[in-house]
């Protein structure tokens, strides 16, 4: 690469000193861009969720309204649109109107400090494309993110129902939980980059990306999105098996159209943060840029960007439709117990590792090696800890005969002989019909007890 490439490259990569000085038009523009983006964004996803869970259940899925079904999701919006807006009697009308709107708006919000690119030719005007930045920004997103438990738990109270209230309680305890380990799983890229701020971020990402060197921090923000935005299979507030519809089961119309749009922003707004962080946001993936020096250049990274969010959005999806809900217990159980203690270890392991890296006591190979030996481990304890604890459940439960019940348990039918059935069913054959239209048993014959006469019965 050139030297004149690489100054054009370090022009190109915004820093703070590059925000605040675009005129009032421009700002606009950014934002009416934003806001457009996340809300065509989020029409796709429900198409894309739709025809991907389709192909996997062996379905057709959307393909009526408009080509492929891709206006099926603005079907549904006006659907949604025209359907009776109804209030219950025991609702608090006030909180009850407002809470969709506290959950949708900080959705929104959160996006102003994604970069989805360098800076370039805005109309004739350089600026970064990235609505604003600043030297907190990722702790910015993460405390608008936690404004929206507010309209989820004030929604699940307001409606004056009790399956509501109970979701909206799991809602806020689930986010707090999850929210920790999230944020912990952050400390890594702030001590790696040496900055909060999401540009200087992705400009720290341009040799190496911090979802491979920092890959337990990687897994972990990754499991822990997944239950902040209550999505299968962590989507216990919503568990309509047993909460019917969770916080938002007295809504309908345009607010819970609100609701369900908050939800798809966040999917979209974490699967932004996690390509900033830790897939080098804007930048080319698989080192493209290497070969072709135009890859990182203009607004070919806006391509790369929702290619990477695309990509996190779809294994949303593919986790909906692969993997049965949690009983809530056991998630709240591997948040605490499991992701945290994990990443308070890791936290330690990196600074450790970052302080003698600068240091230059040991050489950046062997930190690199120790760095992935610490992952295999922590990949290793997320199962082994469960084994023995279900094993150890298992050993000290009381011994109950066939046909006892436990107190407060259900009936269960008694094992068959020798443990459960393995493999497939033995097969049945049949012997040829006899004249009189009766089949005789083949090979597979059942033991059934001797006969008893009328004259042993009278004797018994």
């Amino acid at each position: 690469m050139s030297t004149s490439s690489i100054t054009l490259l370090a022009i190109d990569n915004p820093d703070l000193s590059d925000f605040g000085k675009d005129p009032w038009w421009v700002i606009l523009i950014k934002v009416v861009l934003v806001f457009l983006v996340l809300v065509l964004l989020t029409l796709f996803n429900i198409w894309w969720e739709r025809r991907v869970v389709a192909r996997m259940q062996h379905r057709i899925g959307p393909n009526v309204h408009g080509p492929f079904g891709l206006l099926q999701s603005l079907a549904d919006g006006v659907k949604l649109a025209l359907k009776e807006d109804i209030t219950p009697k025991a609702a608090d009308k006030v909180v009850f109107v407002l809470a969709p709107v506290i959950a949708t708006v900080p959705a929104f919000i959160a996006f102003s400090v994604i970069p989805f690119g360098p800076v370039v030719n805005f109309f004739g005007h350089r600026t970064p494309l990235q609505l604003t930045d600043m030297p907190v920004a990722v702790l910015f997103v993460l405390a608008v993110a936690s404004m929206g438990i507010y309209g989820i738990v004030l929604g699940g109270w307001s409606s004056g129902s009790t399956y509501s209230l109970l979701g909206g309680l799991r809602s806020s305890a689930q986010m707090i939980s999850y929210e920790v380990a999230m944020g912990l799983a952050l400390v890594a890229v702030f001590l790696y980059a040496g900055s909060m701020s999401t540009s200087e971020i992705v400009a720290a990402q341009d040799d190496l990306w911090f979802g491979l060197i920092l890959l337990p921090s990687f897994a972990i923000y990754t499991i822990s999105m997944v239950g902040e935005t209550n999505r299968a299979p962590f989507d216990l507030p919503e568990a309509e098996g047993e909460l019917v519809g969770g916080f938002h089961t007295e809504y309908s119309s345009l607010k819970f159209a609100l609701f369900f749009l908050a939800e798809y922003i966040n999917m979209a707004t974490v699967s932004a943060l996690a390509t900033t962080l830790f897939l080098g946001g804007w930048h080319a993936p698989f080192w493209i840029d290497r070969v072709w020096e135009g890859a990182n250049q203009g607004y070919w990274p806006v391509l790369w960007f929702f290619g990477k969010v695309l990509f996190f959005i779809f294994m949303f999806i593919w986790l909906r439709g692969s993997l049965p809900r949690l009983r809530y217990d056991q998630f709240m159980a591997f948040g605490w117990k499991r992701l945290i203690p994990i990443a308070l270890v890791w936290i330690i392991a990196v600074g450790t590792i970052r302080s003698i890296s600068l240091e230059g006591q040991i050489d950046r190979q062997y930190l690199l090696i120790g760095i992935g030996v610490l992952a295999v481990i922590f990949l290793l304890m997320f199962f082994v800890g469960v084994d023995e604890e279900r094993a150890a459940e298992e050993k000290a439960g009381p011994v109950v005969e066939d046909g006892q019940v436990e107190a407060g348990g259900y009936p269960v039918p008694a094992m068959p002989v020798g443990g459960a059935a393995r493999g497939a069913a033995a097969p049945l054959v049949f012997g040829l019909a006899s004249a009189a239209g009766q089949s005789v048993a083949g090979a597979v014959a059942v033991e059934e007890p001797e006969s008893v006469t009328t004259e042993e019965q009278i004797d018994g």
